[in-house]
């Protein structure tokens, strides 16, 4: 597999640096979530590369782009994503977690411009929303004062709990346990870590970006009523039931949208293999909608 590493500059002047796989198919942008970078999803890339050309951002603040900068919000990731839409044609995007948040956001504004780029299909995966406070952001202050300690292991139990990412023992075992069982982990995955690519203990501060993205859009749902691409709400029936019911309430509102549910699988099902993701069978679905007409 061929993979080109390039980059486009954003609006504000920031470096957003992609890798691009495949051949002459349509252009997809894979837009990764929290605590990755665009190699967290390169084996999702690989298995659409041969029917699409996919670019494969780090977003900013992470990997080889640039910072995220003092006026980090959802309008600076929404001026990434349309630069890069506008450097290489793609029409069709994939957003996983937040990335879906900034996919759908972005292609709302582009809808509001005439002349501009275009996002024809999306494909969200489990956007976090937060509805009537099925995802609150209140823990960052916990979190802000973790990482500025130096904690990152407390931090990322603090965010794992908030979440519901973590695995099912995050629910009954003891904080103290839980942080050590993380910092294990972490020093675990120092070892194992991927050459040029962050380790978790990197990306930890980030995560307050992607909570940032879940409050800026809270309790917006009817935002979605205005867009005119056509959706595919994609996610696994083992995830945590707020990111269902995301979907169910999306399925409502959007004017374009068919929905997939994954059986067994959960967030993880878009991430590389190693991470507990099943890339091909995403892949798949990904692939079905993407051809199908529309």
């Amino acid at each position: 597999m061929i993979t080109t590493l390039d980059h486009v500059t954003s609006r504000d002047g920031t470096t957003i640096a992609y890798r691009r796989l495949g051949g002459d198919g349509p252009g997809l942008v894979l837009l990764h979530g929290a605590m990755q970078t665009g190699h967290g999803n390169i084996e999702l890339a690989e298995a659409l590369s041969a029917d699409f050309t996919c670019y494969v951002p780090d977003r900013r603040g992470r990997g080889r782009s640039g910072p995220a900068g003092p006026r980090y919000g959802l309008a600076r990731e929404v001026e990434d994503l349309t630069a890069l839409l506008a450097a290489t044609g793609a029409e069709h995007v994939a957003g996983v977690s937040s990335g879906a948040i900034i996919a759908l956001r972005t292609a709302l504004a582009l809808g509001a411009v005439p002349g501009g780029p275009a996002v024809r299909k999306i494909v969200a995966f489990e956007p976090p929303l937060d509805l009537d406070g099925s995802n609150p952001t209140g823990w960052l202050a916990r979190f802000d004062r973790e990482i500025a300690a130096g904690r990152v292991p407390a931090a990322l139990v603090t965010g794992m709990r908030a979440t519901r990412m973590g695995p099912a023992v995050f629910t009954v075992v003891p904080r103290f346990l839980l942080e050590a069982m993380t910092a294990a982990m972490l020093k675990n995955q120092d070892k194992v870590a991927v050459a040029g690519e962050p380790t978790f203990r990197a990306l930890a501060p980030t995560l307050r970006q992607d909570a940032q993205l879940v409050a800026e859009t809270a309790d917006d749902l009817a935002a979605y009523r205005a867009l005119t691409a056509e959706v595919l709400l994609l996610g696994g029936t083992r995830s945590p039931a707020y990111l269902r019911d995301a979907l169910t309430a999306l399925q409502g509102v959007l004017p374009r949208c068919r929905r997939a549910d994954l059986p067994g699988l959960d967030h993880s099902a878009t991430s590389n293999a190693a991470m507990r993701g099943r890339p091909a069978r995403v892949a798949a679905e990904i692939r079905r909608f993407l051809l199908s007409a529309g």
